[in-house]
């Protein structure tokens, strides 16, 4: 029971009337208790475990006004409509307020109306509220997010620097600090700025047993993401990208694709932002394609799966994010697209930044890095980042847990590694400590004279990659240390001294080496890798092309291309509307040559028992879409060729390449027009009958064989004539 003036109230029955909940969830209730006893309280609870409720429910039943600050100006109003919507008074104080709307908040402050204010660390700065907030009745201050205090923390804010000398200028009020992400290094920090090194810490676990996490290599992945997103059809999502132009171009993808996908940025119109948000909370939008601030203080239970598209900026950023899944308690998907590229671009982008910022933002990457690449259990090295232990060897919910790296024996590495951390003095970073034990004679190696040590190169048989892997397995293991001080560093623990004296049988394994090269965002409708389609069906389709060309009277190419054979032997698909996303295929064709196809692959597929993946085929929707269209638009029109080239800022060349794959992929042309003025009747019939008898229908098989009588760009149009004329 707690007093106030009103009388004895029982929180659980405030629970229940406010909230609807019958029971507190772990801690939430001895939380609520020291704050209302006046104690600085500091709470470390991951997303989805009832972190607002520990503030809420206290502002509800104490006397006065609890001060809540909060980073983000665009979530304060939804926070205050959840609370407005349960029956509590809630105000917000921002610059988003007039001068009017600001008095009027102010005066129900000072009748005692407002239970919670929800306040910018802007506006809190600003002198003429401070002199309001001291002479109000406030009954304690709580601080949201309150890791953006810390240099370390994933997401550094100067301004929340100042809170703690503003707050003492208010009076003296009890502090609650909360915050999903702090490593051991944050906690410390953020309780020094604060002055709270006396205050009670009420740590949950941030282990989240419902999540699924795991990381894919960044390649082709706009048709990784299709065939994920399409797994999960019906359900709620959030995709996080890096950049605005990215979040932009993703929801676009998905919407083009049949996804119900909508952005979400800083850079959209506040109410086209707030019109995404609302739509997806009430289910009116599936998938948000987001920058890293959606999501936060934003309460829906059910979102099934977060998809990472680019590498967060941290190890605090990418658990907070995937946090938003499965806050309900059932299933949650976490999928990170891995590539070692989007590391150096966020190294390229952190150059101008102040040398201690640019060290911490480097340091944090490459702890993003390695969890990317390692082959330990993901859950495993969440928990070790935040300072928490996983007992389990295997935790089935992530995909080093379920399809394992083969492990061996590395007694005698581990012993390496914790040697090379002896001889530096326990006073060096990761990639030193690698380059110790490899032997390269660096000039840092060098002025520290660590060339000379026993231990220099003893590890050269090795790679670097492995020698990280092994250092940071040392970690998993309790070996070794981080140093709470200096997060770079590494330190022998008194485990590690004694494993050098007396060793036993330790398994450990290879990290992932992701491919960085080749194309991580392929060109949608590319022709597919010969060696990936299904031989046996290629074959069967060949042969039904011929027969079909034979009773039409047509070169085989006509029909297919052997590259849409290929990609239809690959995706097996059994629709028409399937077959038309296929390279070559489009409406026309599928129209007047696909069913005997269609037939020949659902029986296919039916005997052979196959599961198809004709939904990874993308539809693009970048640039060359919208010039599909006016390219279209603008030869319906009878437009000389020479002035659309020139209106879209392309060559003459450029511009029949892309009328050729207007044309490949199904769609007819009439160039009459331009053709009648610049070829006579009987050479246009010349080359047209070329086409009609040739075997293969190869454009550069044809220049060759004309030698130089017709232009190239008379040829390549007069192909399109043929193939509209006669595929479509």
């Amino acid at each position: 029971m707690i007093e106030t003036t009103e009388g004895a109230i029982s929180l659980k029955t405030e629970l229940k009337k406010i909230f609807g909940y019958d029971e507190f969830r772990g801690a939430q209730e001895k939380i609520i208790l020291n704050i209302l006893a006046g104690k600085n309280t500091f709470v470390i609870m991951p997303t989805g475990a009832g972190k607002s409720l520990c503030y809420q429910l206290p502002a509800i039943v104490k006397e006065g006004t609890a001060i809540v600050i909060s980073p983000l100006i665009a979530l304060m109003k939804n926070q205050v409509d959840q609370m407005v919507s349960v029956g509590v008074n809630a105000k917000f104080l921002n610059s988003t307020l007039s001068k009017a709307e600001i008095v009027k908040v102010k005066k129900e402050i000072t009748s005692g109306e407002v239970k919670l204010l929800y306040v910018a660390p802007e506006s809190l700065t600003k002198e003429e509220n401070i002199v309001f907030f001291r002479n109000a009745n406030i009954a304690f201050v709580a601080i949201d997010e309150v890791h953006c205090i810390s240099e370390w923390g994933h997401d550094f804010r100067p301004e929340y620097r100042r809170i703690k000398a503003i707050v003492s200028q208010i009076g003296d009020v009890p502090i609650m600090a909360l915050t999903a992400t702090a490593t051991p290094k944050v906690q410390l920090d953020v309780m020094k700025n604060l002055n709270m090194e006396g205050a009670n810490l009420f740590k949950s676990s941030f282990n989240r047993s419902n999540l699924y996490y795991e990381v894919k290599p960044k390649q082709q992945a706009k048709k990784l993401l299709i065939q994920f997103v399409k797994g999960h059809k019906g359900k709620s999502g959030i995709v996080y990208c890096l950049s605005r132009k990215k979040v932009e171009e993703i929801a676009q993808l998905l919407k083009v694709n049949g996804v119900n996908a909508a952005p979400y940025h800083a850079g959209m119109e506040p109410s086209q932002r707030i019109a995404h948000q609302d739509g997806f909370l009430n289910e009116d939008i599936e998938v948000i394609v987001a920058t890293i601030a959606f999501g936060m203080g934003i309460d829906k239970p059910d979102v099934r799966f977060v998809v990472h598209y680019d590498v967060p900026k941290s190890i605090e950023g990418y658990y907070q994010e995937t946090g938003r899944a499965g806050r309900d308690g059932l299933e949650g998907k976490c999928l990170l697209l891995y590539s070692y590229n989007d590391i150096l671009k966020l190294e390229k982008f952190n150059k101008d930044k102040p040398v201690t910022e640019r060290e911490n933002s480097k340091l944090l990457l490459e702890e993003m890095a390695s969890y990317a690449e390692s082959s330990v259990c993901r859950r495993t090295q969440l928990l070790y980042y935040f300072g928490e232990e996983y007992k389990q060897d295997n935790c089935g919910m992530c995909d080093n847990c379920l399809h394992p790296k083969e492990q061996f024996e590395g007694a005698e590495y581990l012993k390496m590694v914790i040697n090379a951390v002896k001889q530096t003095q326990e006073r060096f970073e990761i990639n030193h400590l690698v380059n110790f034990i490899t032997g390269k004679k660096n000039q840092n190696i060098k002025s520290y004279g660590h060339d000379q040590l026993s231990g220099f190169g003893t590890g050269v048989e090795e790679s670097e990659f492995f020698w990280k892997a092994v250092l940071r397995q040392a970690l998993f293991n309790e070996l070794l240390l981080k140093d709470i001080d200096n997060p770079g560093l590494f330190k022998v623990s008194t485990k590690g001294f004694d494993y050098l004296h007396k060793s036993y049988s330790i398994k450990i394994s290879r990290d992932h080496e992701f491919v960085t090269t080749g194309e991580e965002e392929e060109i949608e409708k590319s022709v597919i890798n010969i060696q990936a389609y299904d031989p046996t069906l290629f074959n069967l389709l060949k042969g039904l092309r011929k027969k079909v060309a034979k009773e039409k009277d047509l070169p085989p190419y006509v029909i297919f291309q052997e590259p849409s054979l290929e990609e239809m032997a690959t995706v097996y698909p059994l629709t028409s509307d399937d077959l038309k996303k296929i390279i070559g295929v489009g409406e026309s064709k599928a129209r007047k040559f696909g069913q005997p196809f269609l037939n020949l692959i659902n029986q296919y597929v039916d005997e052979n028992d196959i599961i198809t993946a004709s939904d990874v085929l993308v539809k693009s929707a970048g640039v060359k879409s919208r010039n599909k269209i006016s390219i279209i638009n603008q030869i319906d029109k009878k437009q000389d060729l020479e002035e659309i080239a020139s209106g879209l800022s392309i060559s003459y060349e450029q511009l029949i390449t892309e009328i050729e794959h207007i044309c490949d992929g199904g769609t007819k042309l009439n160039l009459d027009y331009y053709l009648d003025d610049i070829l006579d009747d009987e050479r246009q019939e010349d080359i047209f009958d070329y086409f009609l008898t040739s075997e293969s229908g190869d454009l550069q098989e044809a220049i060759k064989d004309f030698s130089g009588e017709y232009s190239e760009d008379e040829v390549r149009l007069m192909r399109i004539k043929f193939m509209s004329e006669y595929a479509h």
